[in-house]
């Protein structure tokens, strides 16, 4: 594959783009526990309408055979073909101020390629902070908040809402190296990795979106409604405490999370939560499951092989 191919063209309507925005950055892939990520993408797209500004290539960053995309048989022809889109969009909150997103999925190829390009871009928009989510599964219960852990160069949320501070080695993913080149760029940009219910990680958990959308408000600013997402979660939780309520299995394990997380809770010193309080059984605890989630993995980053 020839690195000197353009990673993305501008978009022939692109809006201008007003100096000094926040970029929000949401790439799905390797690390989406409860597809926090792909469904924070489906909710910016659907209810944000962002207009984009640059559309990257699928055919310089993006390994079809991988994550292929969606067409429609209909009866004796083909119909709606679907390619991936990653593209970086400017979209207004719930209140109508405007951000710039990152959105899509994480690219296959050329990594370093595409984060200087992405610095580029963010330097040319004099984009004024940089946040992004991801999320991973943690032995956490259902019943309390989703915690994050927050990275990067804004000590004061880190400080206010890490409530699990590790020291450990992960494989990376595309969002981490932005973050490091943003970061060595001396930007102001803060990463939260969302600690999901590790039972819920390979559903779609609603929760878990709107974590991601609390987060990005505490680190921007910006407001997002989400109200479908929060009903859609109200009856998410309904069938889960059905199902919790139906076997004394899973009636033990939920009760054995919950002592362990406020026993944590009582003890710790760490922050607090973004949503409300409660913390995390130990750190060893929490590495070795994320250990086991990492080794796990599929060979198909986009399990979901959706948005892309």
């Amino acid at each position: 594959m020839p690195s000197s191919a353009p990673l993305y063209d501008r978009a022939p309507a692109a809006p201008p783009v007003p100096s000094g925005l926040p970029l929000v950055i949401a790439l799905t892939g390797f690390t989406d526990a409860g597809g926090a990520v792909t469904r924070l993408v489906e909710y910016f797209r659907d209810d944000l309408q962002p207009n984009p500004v640059f559309v990257f290539d699928n055919d310089v960053l993006l390994d079809y055979r991988a994550r292929r995309p969606v067409i429609t048989f209909v009866e004796d022809h083909l119909t709606d073909y679907r390619p991936a889109r990653l593209e970086l969009s400017l979209a207004h909150d719930s209140l109508g101020h405007p951000f710039l997103m990152l959105a899509g999925y994480e690219p296959d190829f050329l990594w370093e390629t595409f984060a200087e390009t992405v610095l580029e871009l963010s330097a040319g928009l004099q984009v004024a902070s940089v946040t992004w989510v991801h999320a991973i599964p943690m032995p956490v219960p259902h019943t309390r908040p989703i915690g994050t852990t927050v990275s990067g160069t804004r000590p004061e949320l880190a400080e206010a809402h890490s409530v699990w501070r590790p020291h450990t080695q992960v494989p990376s993913t595309a969002g981490h190296l932005l973050e490091y080149r943003f970061a060595e760029a001396g930007a102001k940009v803060a990463g939260f990795a969302l600690l999901v219910p590790h039972y819920l990680g390979d559903t779609e958990y609603p929760a878990a979106a709107l974590a991601a959308l609390d987060s990005l408000t505490v680190a921007t600013g910006l407001v997002f409604s989400g109200e479908m997402l929060r009903e859609e979660n109200r009856e998410f939780i309904g069938k889960v405490t059905e199902q919790v309520e139906g076997s004394e299995e899973l009636t033990r394990m939920l009760e054995g999370l919950e002592e362990r997380y406020d026993s944590y809770m009582a003890g710790s010193t760490h922050a607090t939560p973004i949503i409300h309080t409660g913390d995390l059984p130990s750190a060893d605890e929490l590495a070795a499951e994320l250990e086991r989630f990492l080794a796990t993995r599929p060979g198909d980053d986009d399990r979901r092989g959706k948005l892309g």
